[in-house]
């Protein structure tokens, strides 16, 4: 009897594991179905940094978002992330193969300092809907997640997306939220060299501040702002 009950509650538990993946593969089918005309309010990483503040007793913490759309972010400011983050995004189809084979042979040179390879449909699937962190689940679910956004939105709708729950500071998501908090002007009005101190703190933008940026921050600005000029300027973002 107490084998046959151990095995019946064994099943009813595997019934109810499958009946919640199934639920979350068809909640993230209708986010990407939706969220590719719909502005999106919030993602998985906005919620996750909100939950976790409030359980470590931290109610002073806000996760604030403002949603724009393209046209009212300064096209300075598409091409800096892109400059800054992934310079084959408007070529690609979800994965740099040239960059993530570069990571891994740093890594495994230099393990203790791990680069990444994540292009900004990778990182916008992730942002949407998934954690941060390091695990091959995750990195599993975000590979499948990216396929389904470059198969379901164009190019610039990831780009706007992106661009509206990356996350610039403590507490600051989005590019308007950014643009209001750290310069008093709204997004679509950045210029190249703010546009460029935006994309430079992305890497770690709790470590790297963009009202109080340190030399390496003001190093990877000007970086990025070459770069922006090798790419041919903001006409790459047109052709989006």
């Amino acid at each position: 009897m107490k084998k046959f009950a151990l095995s019946r509650v064994t099943g009813r538990l595997f019934f109810w594991i499958k009946r919640c993946i199934v639920a979350v593969l068809l909640l993230w089918c209708a986010g990407i179905a939706l969220f590719a005309f719909l502005p999106v309010p919030f993602s998985a990483v906005m919620l996750e940094k909100q939950l976790g503040a409030w359980l470590t007793g931290n109610f002073s913490y806000v996760a604030h978002q403002t949603w724009v759309s393209m046209d009212e972010i300064s096209p300075h400011m598409a091409l800096a992330v892109m400059a800054s983050e992934d310079q084959k995004f408007p070529s690609h189809w979800g994965f740099d193969l040239n960059a993530i084979e570069s990571a891994m042979s740093h890594n495994e040179r230099k393990p203790q300092r791990v680069r990444g390879a994540s292009t900004i449909s990778q990182q916008t699937a992730k942002n949407l809907f998934l954690w941060n962190g390091r695990s091959w689940v995750r990195k599993g679910l975000e590979a499948g997640l990216t396929v389904g956004l470059e198969v379901a939105w164009t190019k610039r709708r990831i780009l706007t997306v992106y661009l509206n729950v990356a996350e610039f500071g403590e507490g600051v998501f989005g590019v308007e939220e950014a643009a209001q908090r750290y310069f008093k002007k709204p997004a679509s009005r950045l210029t190249p060299t703010e546009a460029a101190r935006l994309a430079a703190v992305l890497p770690n933008p709790i470590r790297f501040k963009a009202n109080k940026p340190s030399s390496y921050v003001i190093a990877r600005q000007n970086w990025i702002l070459r770069q922006m000029n090798l790419m041919g300027g903001t006409r790459v973002v047109d052709g989006l």
